[in-house]
């Protein structure tokens, strides 16, 4: 209840703002709120630090549902305003491939009424930028009729909130999709793209989908799990802490700042810490806070300036002088040797931690919520470390962890497996 209060308070305050998408005089399409160009320079944010978001230079940041963690959307929409950013709201809508059928109304009605409700709630809030209605719906979809249920909810947000406008996310840009889209979803106000290591090609995969009109990249960052090279055994190899952060740079000029006609801006994923195929793999943030080199990156880009205190910066990580793509395989009691190499920009002291767990067999699709595997270890060492190979056969990963004083760190993981 006293997060309804907080909200009509703001908007007696000042009132939602009006946003609109539409051509600027050098006709490129742009969002702008109260009269004024707003070009979207944001990250996804879960369990995300709102308050590091705003001083590293973003101006927006997006929600995949309207409970965020432990933190209602009032509550978050409340610090984004206090933080001088705009929400992206997102509306969770229901997936087929959670055995969600489109074909029931009864289901799709109390859909529909639950998001009425939602938009009715937070349709005022000045922190407001637009609502994302559901996220990759057409991942392992077959019935495309989920769009259809999109259009009705793009329909009646319009009709009960003119100031806001809607979009959906797609997992990637295909025909299929757009075909449909241009036909049946007609009333969103325009698409949303996400991708990851393929972002290097989103702009022939949006001239190959057929889609000329404005979009938004609403999730892009480190190569997709999918995406890279594997072991022997078939466990991904992870992008070190800065080779994500390289990477980032070159895909925002590459993808992002390379359209200036039709992107409306990106979020960049992930702000904030989450466990998927790795407790490292996505977040821009490691479990306990820490920034990472991807966030001095964005802070980059979002500023033109470097942060005043760098992240420190892994230059390779290696087991018996071995790579992660060496395919190492060690005896079950084995004494092996680790050893990370390094550089700090201010030549900060730094603290090593080393971690050993299990590969992770509890995998999800599309972001699904997936379990951190136990560790075996986790103990503060230096940047070497001799240690002993589990009694289990398996596959595992040894993670090293690097940080300052000043809450930035650098990270890598190297798989390697155990044999009897």
């Amino acid at each position: 209840m006293a997060l309804l209060v907080s909200c009509t308070a703001k908007e007696k305050e000042t009132g939602p703002a009006k946003v609109e998408v539409k051509a600027n005089e050098a006709e490129q399409y742009r969002m702008f709120v109260n009269g004024s160009e707003f070009y979207v320079n944001g990250a996804g944010c879960e369990f995300g630090n709102i308050d590091a978001l705003g001083i590293s230079g973003a101006n927006s940041f997006r929600t995949w549902r309207t409970k965020n963690g432990q933190k209602d959307a009032v509550e978050i929409l409340d610090l984004a305003q206090k933080n001088g950013l705009m929400v992206l709201m997102g509306l969770e809508v229901a997936r087929e491939r959670h055995g969600y059928s489109y074909s029931d109304t009864a289901m799709v009605n109390r859909q529909y009424n639950y998001i009425k409700g939602e938009v009715e709630r937070l349709k005022n809030h000045p922190a407001l930028l637009g609502w994302a209605i559901g996220n990759e719906l057409n991942l392992g979809a077959n019935d495309l009729r989920i769009y259809d249920a999109v259009n009705d909810l793009s329909k009646m947000i319009h009709e009960i909130d003119p100031n806001h406008p809607t979009t959906t996310t797609l997992a990637g840009i295909g025909k299929r999709e757009i075909d449909y889209i241009k036909v049946h979803c007609t009333d969103i106000d325009f698409i949303s793209i996400q991708m990851y290591g393929d972002i290097v090609n989103l702009q022939t995969r949006i001239s190959d989908a057929g889609w000329v009109g404005p979009y938004m990249v609403t999730e892009w960052g480190a190569t997709g799990h999918w995406e890279v090279g594997k072991t022997s055994w078939d466990a991904p190899i992870e992008q070190t802490s800065r080779e994500k952060a390289k990477a980032f740079l070159n895909r925002y000029d590459l993808a992002i700042e390379a359209d200036k006609k039709f992107c409306l801006g990106s979020y960049v994923f992930l702000w904030g810490q989450k466990q998927e195929r790795t407790p490292t793999w996505y977040g821009m943030h490691l479990e306990n806070g820490a920034k990472t080199e991807t966030v001095d990156a964005m802070t980059y880009v979002w500023t033109g300036k470097w942060p005043e205190n760098r992240c420190p910066s892994l230059d390779s990580f290696k087991i018996e002088n071995g790579t992660a793509f060496d395919n190492l395989k060690f005896k079950v009691r084995s004494q092996v040797k680790a050893e990370v190499f390094y550089k700090d920009f201010e030549n900060d002291s730094l603290t090593f931690t080393w971690e050993l767990i299990p590969e992770s067999t509890d995998l999800g699709w599309g972001g699904d919520l997936e379990s951190r595997p136990s560790a075996i270890f986790h103990l503060v060492g230096n940047s070497s470390l001799v240690f002993t190979t589990p009694e289990k056969e398996g596959a595992y990963r040894l993670f090293v962890y690097i940080q300052d004083a000043k809450s930035g760190a650098a990270t890598a993981n190297f798989p390697f497996w155990v044999d009897l």
